[in-house]
């Protein structure tokens, strides 16, 4: 038996091969992520005596290259937690480590662990796709929160409170909010209060029928009246200006790229087998729904309910020893990006207070019982996780059942 220990880095992995009652096949060597070293790689191994197995950590994207280039040479690859082999006979002291002793030592795991290894399976390119998709709707999302608080702080020395008076939802075909590009285009409050009520008003109406808003003239008074007696410290002149409409402008950049995102990820999202059943559930819509489908993946990748659960990090665990018990909590060592879509599908559960859904029904009773917050929202995310789980896999069977 061979065991292949990978540390992989960015663009350069480290390969250590291990025999058993460590014997050394190969000192530790450097393997670029191209083609072909990749290649020359694979054809070593392959041609080593005996059964062989190849083991590397999980991080992130680096690992995806060598993974995919072994696996499609037909060698066993296996894919583990960093954790795990983190903590693996971690029995020293000494704290120095490099690259070569992580190779050898993720080789020695796979020799302890020869028989319990899995398989590592290449995920579907429409998965892949849609995870990709969802992580940067993510990123932009938060880009956005920071551009608006950037905006609204620059706004408070030129048109305090502007954007309270539009209560709009963005746009569904760019993604423009109301107030954003109400305050391009009247950037400070001089620019409202210098002019008639009358000449405002009219002025608005264009710039609504213009830019594809309503109109509304209480609105039109409102803003008025809101543009009156307010003392700003950045003048009315032309570098104000431009402070104010190139803020706005990256705002409506970003909002058009995570629109464009959303769209993309529906269209991925329907494509996938499984997408009319989770739809199907209480506080998933149009976002949640293609974002639990991208991070949960494939829901045969599960052995049983409890698997999903862990993967999300939603396990309880327990501090004890002796007569010593510490408080449970969750383990947390997940995927925080399905934790974070998790607990808003329990949000929109909290507001909408749906009577008949079984989900909101299991928190509400929790939330009853005087738990903490986060102890029956996590509680319930771990309950949705189960339901999720038997719905998916009863349909997905249904199908083949079908054909």
């Amino acid at each position: 038996m061979n065991a292949v220990g990978i540390d992989v880095s960015k663009g350069t992995s480290t390969v250590a091969i291990m025999r058993p009652f460590g014997e050394v096949v190969a000192s530790p060597f450097e393997v670029k992520h191209t083609g072909s070293e990749l290649s020359k790689l694979a054809e070593m191994l392959r041609v080593l005596d005996g059964e062989t197995k190849v083991v590397m950590e999980c991080t992130g994207a680096y690992h995806l290259p060598i993974a995919y280039a072994l696996n499609e040479a037909e060698l066993f690859v296996s894919t583990v937690n960093p954790i795990i082999t983190h903590n693996y006979d971690n029995n020293s002291i000494r704290k120095a480590r490099n690259d070569k002793s992580d190779a050898i030592k993720i080789a020695n795991y796979a020799i302890t662990n020869w028989l319990k290894l899995t398989k590592y399976i290449p995920e579907e390119d429409v998965r892949h796709m849609l995870k990709t998709y969802s992580r940067q709707y993510s990123k932009y999302k938060k880009i956005n929160a920071m551009l608006k608080n950037n905006l609204i702080s620059l706004l408070d020395s030129t048109f305090p409170g502007v954007n309270e008076l539009f209560s709009s939802p963005p746009r569904k075909r760019d993604g423009h909010e109301k107030w954003v590009d109400f305050v391009a285009n009247f950037w400070h409050c001089k620019c409202v209060c210098t002019l008639s009520q009358k000449v405002f008003t009219q002025r608005y109406r264009k710039w609504c029928k213009r830019t594809g808003y309503n109109f509304s003239q209480s609105k039109a008074e409102d803003v008025y009246i809101e543009s009156l007696g307010h003392v700003c410290v950045i003048p009315m002149n032309e570098t104000t200006k431009l402070l104010i409409t190139q803020a706005a402008s990256q705002i409506n950049a970003i909002s058009e790229t995570i629109e464009t995102l959303a769209c993309e990820m529906k269209v991925l999202a329907a494509s996938l087998p499984e997408y009319p059943v989770v739809m199907e559930f209480f506080g998933v819509g149009d976002i949640l729904g293609p974002q639990l489908i991208a991070e949960i993946g494939d829901i045969y990748r599960y052995f049983k309910k409890s698997s999903l659960v862990r993967f999300a990090g939603l396990e309880p665990v327990e501090n004890q020893s002796g007569k010593f018990r510490g408080k449970e909590s969750i383990s947390k060592q997940g995927s925080s990006h399905l934790r974070k879509t998790l607990f808003q599908v329990m949000d929109c559960l909290l507001k909408q207070a749906p009577a008949d859904d079984p989900i909101f029904q299991f928190l509400d009773r929790k939330r009853a019982e005087g738990k903490h917050y986060y102890s029956y929202m996590t509680a319930s995310s771990a309950k949705f996780l189960r339901i999720y789980y038997a719905r998916v896999r009863q349909y997905l069977e249904s199908l083949k059942s079908d054909t």
